[in-house]
């Protein structure tokens, strides 16, 4: 076990404790969601930054480190969903949480055809990732109507309009494979 590892697996904790303090009926609980939030993106960040700088890359942090992300982010969405009961942010959500399984299927069958560099992240992925990472910051930190709140949404429809983009790349890149046998 290694430190880029452990930086992954205190992410997946983080999780349960995520939705715990959303919830908690205390004025600090918001702010403290997003401050843990926020944490939880800097290590997602730091554990490919050390494993890639210390050569600990290893088979375990490469399949748990994009499941660990992936399931903050839905979670995250999944509770700024409930708390905002509007279509105008369910659907910035929704595209980014499907997105998110038509990449991951992708990537999956890509791999398994040894053509996975073809849909390797790309510099549009990891600026949306950032714009969602800032926003679900801003939306779990803040309550909806403050402005805040609202440059929040803002940067989570940029984040849904950059994620359907690199989704178009990726589903590109792929297409000459996906369409051989038809």
């Amino acid at each position: 076990m290694n430190i880029p590892n452990m930086l992954t697996l205190a992410r997946i904790v983080f999780i349960p404790l995520l939705v715990v303090l959303f919830y908690l009926p205390y004025s600090w609980s918001l702010p403290v969601t997003a401050g843990l939030f926020g944490l939880a993106a800097i290590t997602d960040w730091l554990d490919g930054y050390l494993a890639r700088r210390w050569d600990q890359s290893t088979p375990f942090g490469a399949f748990l480190d994009p499941v660990a992300d992936k399931v903050m982010v839905g979670v995250a969405l999944a509770l700024l969903i409930e708390r905002y009961e509007v279509f105008w942010l369910t659907l910035p959500a929704l595209v980014i949480i499907g997105r998110e399984i038509v990449i991951s299927a992708l990537r999956e069958w890509m791999a398994e055809i040894g053509q996975r560099k073809r849909v390797a992240v790309s510099w549009i992925g990891k600026s949306k990732t950032t714009l969602q990472m800032i926003a679900l910051v801003l939306l779990l930190g803040f309550h909806p109507g403050t402005q805040i709140a609202a440059l929040g949404v803002v940067l989570l429809y940029a984040a849904a309009v950059l994620t359907l983009w690199s989704m178009m790349q990726y589903l590109r890149a792929a297409w000459p494979e996906l369409t051989r046998s038809m």
